[in-house]
């Protein structure tokens, strides 16, 4: 495998098979892949087991959640292959299979609990009539489907440059990250809003909802910030320059997996499995 190979998103293939050395940039992404397998794997298999058990809401209210961590857990599989491809070159395919599944995966399951999130607040009556967990299965159904097609065009389709790669999942991730910037901003200028009538007691019992929403939704923006950004930039600057610079992707990488933790932790405290004074 190629030393120049730091991105589970733009993997390379070489056909050389004999033993090489580590650098220091490859060895800093196999000790972050390696955390990453050990603490993400096992924190996002008990979520899904407590949602599949009847923990929380139930399945229907939290089916978008299930395949989130669903395909998170593809990613924790995504760092084990990674590092094993470094002495053993027959998973390679198997890790660019994956690399499609989580570029894809993430941001395609955030974008559907915010589009949820959004008509709660902003369109209660069209929440409602779709509120029914088939049309969340058909969703997640459209949504497997097109993760499946990026899978394969990873696995597949493979530039000696990457610059294709750089191209498509830089802008999927620009794209996927303003439809939810734009649900997030109207949901927040809809919580913001007085309701007709209140009463003062309700009123307050209203503005506390509102306000752990506030919270919730910022936390959400920010964690999907420090997701994207990092890699949209890597790859403007990489087709920019021509060149393939493994540096330039690590704080990325970094990015990439702590913002991945934001989310279970926030289900894990608002279930009461976790404890935290300065949670929601």
């Amino acid at each position: 495998m190629n030393n120049s190979t730091v991105n589970f998103t733009t993997p390379e293939i070489s056909t050389n098979t004999t033993t090489h050395s580590i650098g220091l940039v490859e060895m800093l992404n196999i000790c972050v892949y390696s955390i990453s397998f050990l603490v993400g794997l096992p924190t996002h298999s008990y979520i899904i087991w407590l949602i599949i058990t009847g923990t929380g809401s139930g399945v229907a209210s939290e089916f978008f959640i299930l395949n989130f961590s669903i395909s998170e857990a593809g990613f924790y599989v995504n760092c084990l292959t990674f590092v094993l491809s470094e002495w053993f070159s027959f998973i390679v395919q198997f890790k660019l299979f994956l690399a499609g599944l989580i570029t894809t995966g993430r941001p395609l399951f955030q974008c559907l609990i915010c589009v949820e999130r959004y008509l709660a607040v902003v369109h209660p009556v069209t929440f409602l009539k779709f509120k029914p967990l088939r049309y969340r299965v058909i969703c997640c159904t459209a949504a497997w489907i097109i993760i499946l097609g990026s899978c394969l065009c990873c696995m597949l389709t493979i530039d000696p440059d990457n610059t294709v790669h750089m191209w498509i999942f830089s802008l999927q991730f620009l794209h996927f990250f303003f439809i939810q910037l734009f649900c997030l901003v109207a949901v927040l200028r809809a919580l913001k809003q007085s309701g007709p009538g209140e009463r003062r007691r309700e009123s307050k019992v209203e503005n506390d909802i509102k306000k752990r929403t506030f919270d919730l939704i910022l936390i959400t923006t920010v964690s999907m910030v420090i997701t994207y950004v990092p890699y949209s930039i890597a790859g403007v600057f990489s087709i920019a320059t021509k060149k393939l610079n493994p540096a330039c992707w690590v704080p990325g990488l970094v990015c990439f997996v702590l913002a991945g933790f934001v989310q279970p932790v926030l289900y894990l405290h608002r279930t009461g499995k976790l404890s935290c004074p300065c949670l929601l």
